[in-house]
């Protein structure tokens, strides 16, 4: 059975309330504290990767900043990652999407309450307004969510390279970056059926800005990806 109709069916009781709840955070978001959205995300996103026969192996969540506006970089697997990341960090966080999802029924809803932003690769000045819209929301002590390849690997745990564009919200913020490295997430929704797998979240150390203060983007994307990618193939080859 395909595994997102298995994460539907072994829910089906709590996904009339649960819907209905988060249309209604959605519809009136700033009249409901972030962090109760936050939670009832979660809460939706942790029964569809229980449902789903996934297991989330979780390191690192020690480096996640507990307060201020935050970036996270992480390698990009597929669809699945953006749950498997907000399942499994605790402070709220934004996401930068690309623009084909931001109609998707329920995505649609968790970009209205998160104040996530969808971005349009092929439209500089688009994407530009999108990395000034994130950088003023990290000023502001929100955190995000970036995938820095733009756009997923399609050849398993290898990476893409980094584009450099990204981590202007980095440098303009002065926040700390936590690189993420994503391990066999890509199998979740590639892999044909529902049959138990295990996938992997490591929140690496954060980069704090005296770290990467004289660096310009190119080389924070050059560390970031570094970082990410030793991880990655440690876990691998383990």
């Amino acid at each position: 059975m395909n595994r997102i109709v298995t994460m539907v069916m072994k829910n089906l009781l709590i996904v009339p309330g649960a819907w209905v709840k988060l249309c209604r955070y959605a519809k009136h978001t700033d009249e409901y504290p972030e962090l109760e959205k936050w939670r009832h995300i979660q809460y939706i996103l942790k029964r569809a990767v229980k449902g789903g026969n996934v297991q989330l192996e979780v390191s690192g969540t020690e480096h996640i900043p507990t307060e201020g506006g935050f970036l996270l970089y992480s390698n990009h697997q597929g669809m699945f990652d953006v749950l498997a990341i907000a399942a499994t960090c605790d402070p709220p966080l934004g996401t930068v999407l690309k623009k084909e999802l931001k109609d998707v029924p329920f995505l649609k809803q968790i970009i209205a309450c998160t104040k996530s932003f969808a971005m349009d690769r092929e439209d500089v000045r688009q994407s530009l307004t999108v990395i000034q819209n994130v950088i003023k929301e990290v000023n502001a002590g929100r955190s995000y969510l970036i995938f820095p390849e733009g756009t997923r690997s399609k050849s398993s745990n290898d990476l893409l390279e980094f584009h450099n564009g990204s981590f202007r919200c980095a440098t303009k913020t002065k926040c700390p970056v936590v690189p993420i490295a994503l391990v066999d997430c890509y199998k979740v929704l590639d892999q044909k059926g529902s049959k138990p797998l295990t996938v992997q979240i490591h929140y690496l150390e954060p980069i704090c800005y005296e770290e990467y203060k004289d660096l310009n983007t190119k080389e924070l994307a050059a560390l970031v990806r570094s970082r990410i990618e030793e991880k990655v193939q440690a876990c691998v080859n383990a």
